[in-house]
């Protein structure tokens, strides 16, 4: 991990040592995903099984998941594995319920109601990754808000294995979330396959899911064509940015910082502390922990892209985070609470000593479907209201129209747009000779 003093670098060096590690987006992967999507827009399930013989070496006989599969995985899973996913998922379900928009009607004037309705989105596509890693967390996520929303129709793609199988872990999650269908193929074919339909996979209102950079670009590209799909929201390689003071412990700090370096070679993390002592002490427990990882090859290439970063205190810290926008944010301080209403832009923070980035990942109840790459500037984790449509609603009495409309007509005339006017002084027109 490269060490960085804040305050001994010029604006460009500020701004380079917060850029995120380089993606693998060229023109060879917008071209490649660009020609699946045509293949599987001309030849549909075809073009499914083609690319997942080529890409997964695994020759389909049916695209979708069976009830007989669904039973079998469920019957293979270790038990203690199948409370931990009932476990974490009554905990999403619980703090996605609390945190659900709600209906609201107002009245803005006498005799002017104005209402906010909300309806599900009708059939959503969730992609949960089976890469490195089969990813049973990311199904209760996505399922669990999905189902408190009410979607009609929930699909799922999810790679398969070797064997022709998806991982029994996600399989079992989906079930026990409610996800109708499941089908079992994987990257940018998959999302083509959701955005577009064919003749086994019904067409997506809405796609969700992490995946790599293949998955995201055709995210992107999907969601720009005539009459694409919403995604939910843009994506990259997971990140955490630590922020720590000299009461924290350096091999709970180091840990962190590896529990996000392990998740791909392109994770980044940084950490950000005052304490010169913490940063050396962070430096030496990182080499040692990472080289008892089993990912420790891959934890290696992510922390090649992290840094470490002294500041002068804890409030630059926080300037330094709020300008990297990261997805994930540790503030392991003593007065973490004091720090958080400074806090700006972040997907999701984790506040003191015993609050592991990694029950977020898996069980807290928070979802762990966060923007990456800075977009947590403008956007907000997966939630209930991903998968909701906010419709408004306004409905006047006679008296509400001749408290109001003269307003709207002096605004109407002031943007030129005489019909507009005309629309509301026809209808007062229309009250003062009943009247």
């Amino acid at each position: 991990m490269q060490s960085l003093i804040w305050n001994d670098l010029s604006a460009v060096q500020r701004a380079q040592a917060l850029q995120r590690p380089v993606r693998a987006r060229g023109d060879a992967v917008r071209e490649g995903v660009a020609r699946i999507i045509e293949q599987v827009r001309a030849d549909g399930d075809g073009a499914l099984r083609l690319l997942t013989r080529r890409h997964d070496g695994v020759a389909l006989d049916a695209l979708e998941v069976s009830a007989a599969e669904s039973d079998a995985a469920e019957a293979e899973l270790d038990a203690t594995l199948k409370l931990a996913i009932a476990e974490a998922a009554a905990r999403i379900e619980q703090f996605h319920a609390a945190t659900a928009p709600q209906p609201v009607r107002v009245q803005t004037a006498p005799g002017v109601s104005c209402e906010r309705m909300l309806r599900p989105i009708a059939r959503v596509g969730l992609y949960v990754p089976a890469g490195s890693a089969p990813l049973p967390s990311t199904v209760l996520m996505l399922a669990v808000p999905a189902r408190l929303a009410g979607c009609p129709e929930v699909l799922m793609c999810t790679p398969p294995r070797a064997d022709g199988r998806c991982d029994a872990a996600v399989l079992y999650a989906a079930r026990r979330c409610g996800v109708q269908r499941v089908f079992k193929f994987g990257g940018a074919q998959a999302i083509a396959a959701l955005a577009l339909g064919t003749a086994s996979v019904p067409r997506c209102d809405k796609l969700f899911g992490p995946g790599n950079a293949w998955v995201t670009e055709a995210k992107q590209q999907v969601s720009v064509l005539p009459g694409g799909p919403a995604i939910d929201m843009p994506a990259g390689p997971s990140e955490v940015l630590v922020i720590a003071d000299a009461a924290a412990d350096a091999r709970i700090v180091a840990a962190d910082l590896l529990s996000q370096a392990e998740h791909g070679p392109d994770s980044q993390v940084l950490l950000v502390s005052p304490d010169t002592a913490l940063l050396a002490a962070v430096a030496v427990e990182v080499e040692r922990q990472r080289a008892l990882l089993p990912r420790a090859a891959t934890a290696s290439q992510a922390l090649s892209g992290s840094r470490l970063i002294k500041v002068a205190d804890l409030a630059q810290a926080v300037a330094v985070s709020n300008a990297y926008a990261p997805e994930h944010l540790i503030l392991h301080v003593a007065a973490p609470r004091a720090l958080l209403p400074l806090i700006w832009s972040a997907g999701s923070v984790f506040l003191g000593a015993w609050s592991p980035e990694s029950v977020g990942d898996y069980c807290s109840g928070t979802n762990h479907v966060l923007p990456t790459d800075g977009h947590a500037r403008a956007w907000s984790g997966v939630s209930v209201a991903s998968f909701q449509k906010q419709i408004t609603v306004q409905e006047l009495s006679p008296a509400g129209l001749r408290a109001i409309g003269p307003c709207a007509v002096t605004l109407a005339r002031a943007e030129g747009l005489e019909a507009h006017a005309r629309a509301v002084t026809l209808r007062l027109e229309s009250l003062e000779s009943a009247a």
